[in-house]
């Protein structure tokens, strides 16, 4: 059986077609990945914690009394993490401070205002996210 050049034209068309709504759908696919793996968030210490116990009862077929008891230390711990944290606190804050000053001496007036903006800007962030960003010196 013979093809027609109207034939053979469709059925390349038809062949384009699929390739350009393959290629539609794997690059919103990729794009959509990107941006996911771009918006990283920390993860919160209730779901690390949630995750971690859920993985050792799977693993190690844990008792609800180790369950229980489990949970108890990582109360302690954080309460213990926490104690030390705001027992340093004032020192990291002097430290930060320090370093924000003389980063100040060495700019000029103009320079100070946008530096003051920037530091503004990164406290806002910090507060929205609940804790310290990557610490004084960054």
């Amino acid at each position: 059986m013979k093809l027609s050049r109207l034939t053979i034209a469709l059925y390349v068309g038809l062949i384009f077609a699929s390739g350009v709504v393959l290629g539609v759908f794997g690059h919103s696919l990729y794009a959509v990945t990107v941006v996911k793996s771009n918006q990283f968030q920390r993860p919160r210490p209730e779901d690390v914690r949630k995750k971690t116990l859920a993985e050792m009862q799977a693993r190690m077929k844990l008792t609800d009394e180790q369950v229980s008891k489990i949970n108890s230390i990582y109360d302690e711990t954080r309460a213990r993490v926490s104690e030390v944290h705001e027992k340093y606190k004032p020192q990291m804050d002097a430290i930060t401070k320090d370093q924000r000053d003389k980063v100040r001496s060495v700019l000029s007036p103009d320079q100070v205002g946008e530096y003051e903006k920037m530091l503004k800007e990164r406290d806002e962030r910090e507060k929205q996210h609940g804790g310290r960003g990557q610490g004084p010196g960054i």
